[in-house]
């Protein structure tokens, strides 16, 4: 993947009903909002336009559920993106998608308009479990979104999992991951539910009304994924994703490998390789901001060194690559081993990292214990 290359990320903060475990800038009910949303958008867009001269080569479109739009405004989004910038023939751009907001026509418009890689936020096929986290979709309706994407001419699909979750028992997650399997997907994400502070998930769990699987039974799920999918073919490549044929997220790898990338839309973030910076988290005040043809920007900082690298180090470390010491010396004009060489040492020692000719990858443990791993490189 080229580092002279942009990434650009998208936010769609809509959705038809918020899940109960999501702590993702987004709003259910808000359709009077969706048209000046997205004239805001473009107008950002367009004023970014001259901010970076390099081409981009990945798009990702995320949210909320970016296809609660209708396809005519998504492809008018696009269309104002190929203006301002100069997307490369060949970029990869995506799309997340819900079953149960999407059709066979809706998706054929939005694969002729050019989206080219498809993300369905199926999370289980089980409908108690997609009942107990608030989905408003059902195990069929993936089946049908998965086969309708196919048929409008999407070749690159990727499935969203989830395991952890509540009333969710492991023989049933084996299920899930057998029938995501079959319907031959190119790209498996698969997350381990995360708990997030005053979500109404976190809320009932800490208030006794609502139990998670035992330690015991979540790790389980993380041992059944990560033996089942690479017995079927699938590649695991970063801690919780896995591809086929090649089929990597071009654009999450950018994060990962600690490359540029611009944020559009509400609370989106950018990296322009020195300084991070991010839009307010406030829909109506994003919408009013933009049409003042004022900044939408409410946080920007240039990192220092030990952090910067710090985050070089975790993010390469996400991926089963690992970090390559010559790009950590092409970076920061150092080198990897001594400047973390007490870090280096106590995971080495406890079985955590492994150290492979020009690189250093976490181990199958160390994938596992990743937060850990990656708390001892933190200033």
């Amino acid at each position: 993947m080229p580092a002279n290359t942009l990434g650009i990320y998208v936010h769609i903060p809509f959705c038809r009903a918020k899940c109960n475990y999501c702590a993702f800038v987004s709003r259910a009910d808000a359709g009077t909002l969706h048209h000046p949303y997205v004239a805001a958008l473009c107008g950002e867009i367009t004023a970014a336009g001259g901010d970076f001269s390099v081409p981009v080569d990945t798009i990702f479109f995320g949210g909320g559920t970016p296809t609660i739009l209708a396809a005519a405004e998504l492809t008018a989004i696009l269309q104002t993106l190929r203006t301002a910038f100069s997307v490369t023939a060949d970029a990869e751009i995506s799309l997340e998608a819900n079953p149960g907001t999407v059709g066979v026509e809706s998706l054929k418009a939005l694969r002729q308009a050019g989206f080219n890689r498809l993300s369905l936020g199926v999370q289980s096929f089980d409908d108690a479990v997609l009942a107990t986290i608030g989905r408003i979709h059902r195990a069929a309706e993936a089946e049908s979104a998965f086969a309708q994407a196919r048929a409008a001419g999407f070749t690159n699909i990727s499935l969203d999992l989830m395991y952890g979750l509540p009333t969710q028992k492991l023989p049933g997650w084996g299920e899930t991951l057998k029938w995501a399997v079959a319907l031959g997907p190119d790209h498996i994400s698969a997350y381990g539910l995360k708990l997030e502070e005053d979500t109404p998930l976190e809320i009932e769990v800490a208030a006794g009304r609502m139990a998670l699987p035992p330690e015991e039974e979540e790790e389980a799920m993380y041992d059944l994924l990560n033996d089942f999918l690479p017995s079927q073919g699938f590649v695991r490549y970063e801690i919780s994703n896995y591809a086929v044929g090649g089929r990597e997220c071009r654009h999450n790898l950018k994060y990962w490998r600690y490359l540029q990338y611009r944020g559009f839309g509400v609370a989106a973030h950018s990296f322009d390789g020195t300084d991070r910076f991010a839009n307010t988290e406030d829909i109506p005040q994003y919408i009013e901001r933009l049409a003042a043809q004022k900044t939408s920007e409410d946080f920007r900082e240039t990192m220092d060194e030990p952090t910067a690298m710090a985050e070089f180090v975790f993010l390469s470390l996400r991926t089963t690559k690992g970090l390559s010491k010559q790009d950590f010396a092409d970076r920061f004009g150092k080198n990897f081993t001594e400047i973390f060489e007490a870090p280096v040492s106590r995971l080495t020692k406890i079985g955590l990292l492994v150290e492979d000719n020009d690189s250093w990858h976490l181990t199958a443990r160390g994938m596992k214990l990743g937060n850990q791993a990656f708390a001892e490189f933190l200033p």
